[in-house]
């Protein structure tokens, strides 16, 4: 399973607000098609996100995302629960995260992934530092990666390219 923060990982980190108070944020559709892969060759993705704003549950809407926690203040907590449900081990479980509030996750997943833009502390705590940045590609480089290393890469990137 792909556990990833929202805020920073999977938009810029940027916030834009309508005159209510409706918070909006701009997603990349590369990291939606990645996570569309992972889900296609049977990895469960997760949003775990301190954010609010009913666009985090709305993107993972249209992703059919099945795991969306949002206003959470201790992530630590709720990924231990998924992890219970889901009858999931440590092993099986990585994180994608970017800033402070993350760092108490590390010790309840294999692999806790940084992209480039992280805060500082997260990096020097993080396993992996991708080289993309946040709503930029990271969790897109991310999916890229355990596809190769899956071997499934080819398989799923047929459909969308022709080979000679």
């Amino acid at each position: 399973m792909v556990v990833t923060d929202v805020d920073g990982v999977l938009t810029d980190g940027g916030i834009s607000l309508d005159e209510s108070g409706q918070v909006f944020r701009k997603f990349n559709v590369k990291d939606g098609l990645g996570l569309k892969l992972l889900q296609e060759s049977g990895i469960k993705v997760a949003f775990l996100s301190g954010g609010t704003g009913k666009s985090i549950q709305q993107r993972a809407k249209q992703l059919n995302v099945d795991y969306c926690f949002t206003e959470i203040h201790d992530k630590a907590s709720i990924l231990e629960k998924l992890k219970q449900d889901l009858n999931l081990k440590k092993e099986n479980i990585l994180y994608l995260g970017d800033d402070l509030n993350d760092i108490p996750v590390k010790a309840h997943v294999s692999l806790l992934i940084s992209p480039s833009d992280a805060e500082k502390p997260f990096k020097l705590v993080s396993d992996i530092l991708l080289s993309a940045k946040g709503g930029q590609g990271a969790f897109r480089e991310l999916a890229d990666l355990l596809l190769r290393s899956k071997n499934n890469y080819k398989f799923f990137y047929k459909g969308f390219y022709k080979q000679n």
